[in-house]
């Protein structure tokens, strides 16, 4: 409890300041900030799964017209989870509206919503983080199943790189950068006590 009171202070401090900071350095409360080209890089892993997932949709569908719909409502349905969870959950953020988020959610959220109580955070975590988890399993369900039906050594590969970038990669890389760099990793229900190790969870680099 004493760590979760010590969150606001050290974004209020980060609110107050950082209009004087375009992110990338350390504050006087030792929280980094990031800059935009910083929050890009940290959305990369997330952007490439959703990208590869559209396309294994976009390759193993039959029909011309289904499988490009299926593959834009596949990237559209990625996008609309990244800001479900600005929207859901950011807000609760101890870190909500400064530059400490390293995916930049934080910024975001501040422009479209208020500020809520932080106590809830772990809640609302827990409750909307399972509405982008499909992301990760869609192209697989449905990928295997075409490659057994009509076999593709394009498609083949497109679900192995997928499935390496979605299970392997991202985690990975939000384990030990993204999640691992937030600033309020402590509470938070996927990346709490694994500091030291990587995430066995699909992460959405929201932390």
């Amino acid at each position: 409890m004493e760590n979760d009171r010590a969150v606001p202070q050290n974004a209020e401090q980060l609110r107050h300041n950082d209009n004087e900071s375009t992110g990338g350095g350390k504050s006087g409360q030792s929280v980094r900030r990031y800059s935009h080209w910083q929050e890009l890089i940290n959305n990369l892993p997330y952007m490439v799964m959703t990208l590869l997932g559209g396309a294994v949709l976009a390759f193993g569908i039959p029909g011309l017209l289904l499988r490009y719909a299926a593959a834009s409502v596949y990237v559209v349905y990625g996008v609309v989870g990244t800001l479900w969870i600005i929207l859901f959950v950011c807000p609760y953020c101890g870190y909500w509206g400064t530059r400490a988020c390293p995916c930049g959610y934080g910024w975001i959220a501040a422009k479209i919503r208020a500020r809520q109580t932080d106590s809830c955070f772990t809640d609302k975590f827990k409750r909307h983080i399972p509405v982008i988890v499909p992301l990760w399993f869609i192209p697989v369900v449905i990928g295997i199943p075409l490659l057994v039906r009509n076999f593709s050594w394009g498609l083949l590969i497109l679900l192995v790189v997928f499935a390496l970038e979605a299970f392997v990669v991202l985690p990975f890389v939000s384990a030990k950068h993204g999640c691992k760099e937030c600033p309020q990793v402590d509470t938070c229900p996927w990346m709490k006590g694994k500091h030291e190790g990587t995430s066995s969870y699909p992460s959405a680099e929201t932390s």
